[in-house]
């Protein structure tokens, strides 16, 4: 069996939140950050407070990949949420 590359993975990738103006730009700001490191994602939004609170978080918006929380309480850079995304992928190949 071939080993997956890290452009095969697909991360899980969501965005906590009430769907506030922050909520959206985390979210289209980590779209932008996922298609110029070509990866493939399933990014969604996540609008329950109940689903939020699984997460063991307070503060939105919130970044989660692969079902952990990377940040929280606001809306890290783009370059910030690369980093972010690189380092689950560098993480999930160990």
């Amino acid at each position: 069996m071939e080993e997956e590359s890290s452009k095969d993975k697909i991360l899980q990738v969501r965005v906590l939140g009430p769907g506030c103006t922050n909520c959206q730009r985390l979210e289209t700001e980590t779209f932008n950050a996922l298609a110029e490191l070509d990866l493939t994602a399933d990014l969604q939004p996540v609008h329950d407070l109940k689903k939020i609170a699984e997460y063991g978080t307070l503060r939105t918006p919130a970044l989660v990949i692969n079902g952990k929380v990377k940040c929280t309480g606001r809306v890290p850079a783009k370059g910030e949420i690369k980093r972010l995304l690189l380092e689950e992928l560098k993480s999930e190949n160990q």
